[in-house]
């Protein structure tokens, strides 16, 4: 076993072997990490980002409710404690399942006993013509940085001697709980900060829409969520559209499928995710949203030694169907995952996985949210699904430092209607 914390790339070998090979830096690839470093089997992390980050929250990032280092964890700081764990931080060019090998940017090939792919999600563009191009995904910190910076430019824009000209738009695409969650908070932040520090008539002047080809807002909730979501949205002032596809974006807004334009100097994607490209090249076959179909013990079929986890899964249910991509199915794949690694490298006996549903829940705005708890989704929504979706939030989050920051900013912000964490550009 290797004694060092961290592994540099750049100090690599050509070719380099390990026990067990994780890409990705998320919540099922830590959680595989850590529990199989805890078990002292040699482990490396690979991820073209130096940090693990908790993206359910990045919308907060965005509109500047939390900081980049309360939602962001450094991965050598997770696994400092555990000798047996190493990280490389590189972008992954290539992945051959069979062989068990992953080449890097710089050419090294990794070669493995045990190959754990953990590679998240990517914006599924749906091939909608103009949308890689000239929208906002809300998946990464990089992706709420710009969306931020993109933000405040426009309302410095529009900020002028000569005042307001015409309103400001942002359009919204996609009803589910990153849709509905920006939309609310950046129709909270245009009723508090905007108004409070831009000019006269800015914050009434900028319109927000959330736009879905969906008949309902958080489709998987019942229908009372999705009447509630609708409704608080609206009192905040966002013009919810449903039953309404998107046919093209362009630079200057969006033209939906029967014709008609949305002008909007900001659009965002929140329209849905697939699994990696990387995934598709990887001599693995991929299923529904270009995830990997994978048996109930986590692993792929037909190859030996190699588990597909969290967002780059399509994982049973034990119905039929599939598990939602969830951070919670992820962490607790990766948990299960991390015990049938240990009995495949010690002789053990694999077992299934077996998800503890706890719920679903989505913030819409101060003061108001909606969770149904358990697997037989009891509802709850307002003030009491607030603070429930606070408590589960900061209990996900990594590391002291992060919750303790998030608490306080969140004090702050729905304390005193001021945002501690305002983005500058």
């Amino acid at each position: 076993m290797a004694g060092s914390g961290s592994a540099s790339v750049a100090g690599m070998a050509k070719t380099v072997f390990r026990d067990v090979v994780v890409v990705g830096g998320g919540f099922a690839g830590v959680a595989v990490a850590q529990r199989l470093a805890r078990k002292g089997i040699e482990v490396l992390v690979i991820d073209k980002n130096n940090y693990h980050q908790f993206k359910p929250l990045n919308y907060q990032v965005a509109t500047a409710q939390l900081g980049v280092s309360e939602v962001a964890r450094p991965l050598r700081e997770i696994f400092q404690r555990h000798a047996s764990a190493h990280v490389a931080v590189a972008e992954v060019t290539a992945i051959d399942a069979a062989a068990k090998t992953v080449t890097l940017a710089d050419g090294t090939v990794v070669t493995s006993r045990v190959l754990v792919l953990a590679l998240g999600a990517e914006a599924n563009f749906f091939n909608t013509p103009g949308a890689e191009e000239h929208t906002f995904p809300m998946y990464t910190i990089a992706d709420a940085k710009r969306l931020s910076a993109k933000m405040i430019h426009e309302l410095d824009r529009v900020d002028s001697p000569a005042g307001m000209k015409e309103p400001l738009g942002l359009v919204v695409i996609g009803g589910g709980p990153t849709g509905v969650e920006l939309a609310g908070a950046v129709a909270e932040n245009l009723r508090t900060v905007v108004a409070a520090t831009y000019e006269g008539e800015i914050a009434k002047g900028t319109t927000v829409r959330l736009v879905d080809r969906g008949t309902a807002l958080l489709n998987p909730f019942s229908a009372k969520t999705h009447a509630y979501a609708k409704t608080q949205l609206e009192r905040m002032g966002v013009q919810v559209q449903l039953g309404a596809g998107v046919a093209e974006i362009t630079e200057d807004g969006v033209t939906l499928d029967d014709g008609s334009k949305i002008r909007a100097e900001i659009v965002v994607w929140a329209g849905g995710l697939k699994g990696s490209n990387l995934l598709a090249d990887s001599g693995l076959t991929v299923g529904r949203g270009g995830r990997v179909d994978v048996a109930a013990n986590l692993a792929v079929p037909g190859f030996e030694g190699v588990y597909v986890l969290g967002d780059a899964a399509n994982i049973p249910d034990g119905k039929g169907g599939s598990l939602p991509q969830l951070g919670s199915v992820a962490q607790q794949s990766g948990n299960c995952a991390a015990h049938n690694i240990h009995s495949d490298l010690t002789g053990g006996t694999r077992k299934p996985f077996s998800y503890l549903d706890k719920g679903i829940m989505a913030m819409v705005g101060r003061g108001a949210a909606v969770a149904e708890i358990g697997p037989k989704r009891r509802q709850i929504e307002g003030p009491a699904a607030f603070l429930a979706w606070l408590v589960v939030h900061v209990a996900l989050l990594s590391g002291t430092t992060q919750k303790i920051g998030a608490v306080g900013s969140w004090i702050v912000d729905y304390g005193s209607r001021q945002r501690s964490r305002r983005s500058l550009r």
